[in-house]
């Protein structure tokens, strides 16, 4: 069982910088890691994904503006989120997913809450 444990979130002004931490017990190498993020009410969205390197952003409301990056060595993922703006606000959720031969290994942290606001 991987526990992930995010980090990072806060109150931040528009127009100001976070980087958001996810950190995983243990080594998840191979797993494709994602950030998701929900708002009460609606939907959990994708914001971010690396699949071994090939790193995606499905939601183009962040492109340009967010980067998701690893360190395998540190079983840690990261957002680097620039330019934030109040509809950024949400809580941030960490998800790392693994195909095995019979089946898939899926996994959520609990979130870090991002507020952008003046």
């Amino acid at each position: 069982q991987v526990q992930l444990v995010e980090s990072g979130g806060g109150l931040v002004q528009p127009g100001g910088s976070l980087r958001l931490s996810c950190t995983a017990s243990e080594n998840i190498f191979n797993y494709r890691v994602a950030w998701f993020r929900q708002v009460p009410g609606q939907q959990r969205d994708l914001v971010a994904y690396d699949d071994r390197g090939r790193t995606l952003d499905p939601l183009d409301s962040v492109k340009g503006r967010f980067t998701l990056s690893r360190d395998d060595a540190k079983n840690t993922l990261y957002l680097q989120m620039d330019g934030l703006r109040p509809e950024d606000t949400a809580l941030y959720i960490c998800h790392a997913h693994l195909n095995t031969g019979n089946g898939s290994l899926e996994y959520w942290g609990h979130g870090t809450q991002v507020t952008v606001s003046s």
